[in-house]
């Protein structure tokens, strides 16, 4: 799945500024040279604008990163294969593929979605949005997981995706660690924008909040451990 991104606009093009063109553009920088090379000067150049121009539609770094991730994030449950979908297994399938192609497209800007914090902090990387784990979790039950079967499969599956798409996006060329250059440049004081999340239109995050904020990491490790010991012990023996 490819996320469009907007080429350096000139003309009547920088004339209609927007937070959309905005994300887009940084979104186009990363592509090229990482996150660590963004910056609200470089993207003011490419806009044909002055860089505080771009605090009337971004409110600094953490919004304009935030948008960056949406934008990657975007349209990840509603562009599901139906039919692979009406199986708990072909609808984890595709959710994981989606993710990937995500992190083939876009691997020095996937990153991002690991080091952000997400929508809420009982969530987790790279489904880090409300929408999409409520998504998760309601398709998972509706196939008759339980509360906990579905919130182990949530942490369980992210994990895998998570380890296994940054080391590809680091083999890429990513840096896997935080932004640590400012982004706010030109002396402004803009607050950070983030706000409260609402969970009113994700009733399955909101019903199963204790059990995804519960830290089970040590078990969690564990199992993984022993599911690969025991297939490299399988693969040894056939």
């Amino acid at each position: 799945m490819t996320v469009r991104v907007t080429k350096k606009p000139t003309g009547a093009q920088s004339r209609r500024l927007s937070r959309g063109l905005i994300i887009e553009t940084a979104l186009a920088q990363i592509d090229r040279r990482g996150a660590q090379g963004l910056s609200m000067r470089s993207l003011g150049q490419e806009l044909g604008v002055e860089a505080m121009s771009l605090y009337r539609h971004v409110h600094g770094r953490e919004d304009l990163l935030e948008g960056v991730v949406a934008l990657l994030m975007e349209n990840l449950t509603s562009d599901l294969d139906e039919e692979l979908a009406e199986h708990w297994q072909g609808f984890l399938q595709t959710v994981a593929h989606h993710v990937r192609q995500i992190a083939i497209d876009h691997p020095l800007a996937f990153p991002l979605v690991a080091t952000r914090h997400p929508a809420a902090p009982w969530l987790r990387p790279p489904l880090r949005s409300v929408e999409v784990v409520d998504t998760f979790l309601g398709t998972l039950i509706g196939h008759g997981f339980t509360d906990q079967q579905a919130v182990d499969a949530y942490r369980s599956f992210s994990s895998f995706l998570l380890g296994h798409l940054l080391l590809e996006s680091a083999v890429r060329g990513a840096e896997t660690g935080p932004v640590e250059e400012p982004l706010d440049e030109g002396d402004a004081t803009i607050p950070e924008g983030d706000g409260n999340v609402s969970l009113a239109a994700a009733p399955e995050v909101k019903r199963l909040r204790t059990l995804l904020s519960e830290d089970r990491s040590d078990e969690e490790f564990e199992v993984s451990l022993e599911a690969l010991l025991d297939r490299l012990n399988r693969e040894l023996t056939q």
